[in-house]
């Protein structure tokens, strides 16, 4: 049987780099925002997260879209 798919919702993180452990590897923080509409384009999305990261007092390492689904049995 055919499976498909309803979004539930979508958040985005920017995870910054905040400095370095004592092997040289990035150290990160995770800004975390829910209730991105799921029907927000990966454009529109990825524009409001590097605005959100230039207001952010460290450098921006990653801009992630985190999206949840139900999966339905037809």
């Amino acid at each position: 049987m055919p499976v498909t798919n309803n979004p539930l919702g979508s958040r985005m993180q920017l995870r910054l780099i905040v400095g370095q452990d004592i092997d040289g590897n990035p150290v990160y923080r995770t800004r975390s925002y829910n209730n991105v509409k799921p029907v927000a384009s990966d454009d529109d999305v990825f524009a409001v997260g590097k605005s959100l990261a230039d207001l952010q007092q460290h450098e921006l390492g990653e801009l992630r879209r985190i999206n949840e689904y139900v999966l339905v049995e037809e």
